[in-house]
């Protein structure tokens, strides 16, 4: 017997079967039940998505020879002739390459006649809004005043170039994309069924490369089982589609949250050596980069089973929610950028920089404190911390604790401390780092600094300012306001300004570098 490819194979029968369209179902089924039937039904959807599949399981509920039914029995010649598609009152008709006047007129010269074999002639007219004008016209008549034997099932990927004429008769039903997680769910048991070794992680990478379409699942799913010998690995899968390794993007943003530009462009180079797809890199990064600002406005939207979700977390905690928001759009633009760029690594690796280059204004922090240099002055401090047992800030610098946990220890306020116990409150804004892994790590750093046990109690409520990132903002803002002193105070600037008619833009200022002394 001849291989039938897995699409056709498990191709649904009935709507119990049909996987991630219930409110279509449910509505089908309710008019079947109650008998209320129309004669004109339009299905609309992008590919793969079941449009075809509903027509089928609609023509056999009509033609069932045990009656109307919602529940077609798979087993009378009415049904087994249309799943084969030899049942006579059954027909389905592509206008892509059946678009004219004179296919349609044929087709509704026919349509008077009643049923041979069936209750209803049911006419499945796919992609139907590649119908020329001329064959709506034709149709439009029939489809305004039917014969009570006939139905008519339009399916369309595209229903804005269907005339509204043609719409305003028809049941329209919109069918979603598959998501990801039916498409794995749905796998999993047909490859349970076949008896065909699998890893969960192949087949979540199936369903994201299906883009929302069961069919082109399972044709995925055909070409991964021929590639693996008879197994769908997640490393098979993953050299099929030409798939990204998370672990590079993952090190390539911490990296970037460590300012570290070697080691970034390195991790593009092991890239290019395995020819990886540098288009498909950024598409993925600005993805991780979304799930980076899931965790830090909205943690438990974050996939609980993410096999990276430790990494994300912590990553989370070491880039402001801004600077995510300016990577974000960076790797956007970067992807756009990319056919003009000298080649496709060099477009890649300039993206990073620019990542790397550019910080926000209103961001709280600086992705990696900039490295000292000699001979370089001290930067004022604006905002004391306070004396004593109670001087958090400067406790928090002396911790030896890094990602997560240390950014905890940067945003919270001391609120109280009794000899071990120290109870802390970080803002609503950053309420994702009162994680219990977070916690436990800052308690292992200060146990270790302390030199005894300690106890942490940590809440989420407003805060005073008073942390270490608040006063770190503060130095900041006050280095960048002496430079900025000056700058307006040189007299090598104000002369450039006055021959120019120019003007200095503050916000473009910074405090690092060397700054000419006034009138040299």
């Amino acid at each position: 017997m001849s291989y039938q490819v897995l699409a056709r194979k498990w191709r649904p029968r009935d709507f119990g079967s049909l996987v991630g369209q219930e409110h279509v179902v449910r509505a089908l089924r309710h008019a079947l039940e109650q008998k209320r039937l129309h004669h004109a039904y339009l299905f609309t959807g992008t590919r793969g998505v079941g449009k075809t599949t509903l027509a089928r399981i609609l023509a056999k509920c009509l033609n069932c020879e045990t009656g109307i039914t919602a529940q077609p029995c798979n087993k009378c010649s009415a049904c087994t002739q249309i799943d084969t598609g030899r049942f006579p009152d059954y027909v389905e008709l592509d206008a892509a390459s059946n678009r004219g006047v004179d296919e349609m007129t044929q087709l509704l010269e026919r349509s008077i006649y009643a049923p041979t074999a069936g209750r209803f002639k049911v006419y499945v007219i796919d992609e139907v809004h590649q119908l020329s004008g001329h064959a709506f016209n034709a149709m439009l008549k029939t489809l305004e005043e039917p014969p009570e034997h006939l139905k008519f099932i339009l399916a369309t990927t595209d229903p804005q170039k269907i005339p509204v004429t043609v719409l305003s008769r028809c049941l329209q039903f919109n069918l979603k994309q598959m998501p990801r997680e039916a498409i794995r769910a749905h796998l999993e048991g047909l490859l349970k069924e076949e008896r065909i070794a699998f890893e969960g992680e192949a087949l979540s990478l199936i369903g994201r490369a299906a883009s929302g379409s069961m069919r082109d699942a399972l044709s995925l799913l055909d070409q991964a089982i021929a590639h693996g010998g008879g197994k769908v690995t997640a490393v098979g899968v993953g050299e099929m589609l030409g798939a990204i390794d998370q672990g590079f993007l993952l090190r390539l943003l911490e990296s970037i949250a460590a300012g570290d530009a070697a080691a970034a462009v390195a991790v593009a180079a092991e890239m290019q050596a395995r020819s990886l797809s540098f288009d498909t890199a950024l598409a993925d990064l600005a993805s991780l980069l979304l799930k980076l600002a899931l965790a830090q406005s909205a943690p438990d939207a974050l996939e609980a089973d993410l096999p990276e979700r430790a990494r994300v977390l912590d990553l989370a905690g070491r880039f402001d929610p801004e600077t995510v928001q300016l990577c974000y759009q960076i790797a956007l633009q970067g992807r756009e950028d990319l056919p003009l760029a000298p080649d496709e690594h060099g477009g890649f690796v300039m993206t990073i920089l620019r990542m790397l280059a550019f910080r926000p204004e209103s961001g709280s922090r600086e992705l990696a404190p900039a490295p000292k240099k000699p001979g370089a002055a001290a930067k004022p401090v604006t905002a004391a911390a306070p004396k004593g047992e109670g001087a958090w800030p400067q406790l928090v610098q002396s911790l030896s604790v890094t990602g997560a946990a240390r950014e905890l220890a940067r945003h919270a306020e001391l609120k109280r401390r009794e000899g071990s116990l120290f109870e802390l409150v970080v803002p609503k804004s950053r309420a994702y780092l009162a994680e219990r892994s977070y916690l436990d790590k800052l308690k292992a750093a200060l146990e270790q600094h302390l030199g005894g046990a300690v106890t942490i109690k940590v809440s989420v409520g407003d805060t005073s300012g008073a942390t270490a990132a608040a006063i770190e903002a503060g130095e900041r803002d006050a280095s960048r306001a002496a430079a900025t002193q000056a700058v307006q105070k040189d007299g090598f600037v104000n002369d450039l300004v006055n021959l120019l008619d120019g003007k200095v833009v503050d916000s473009s200022i910074r405090s690092e570098g060397n700054i000419r002394p006034e009138g040299k």
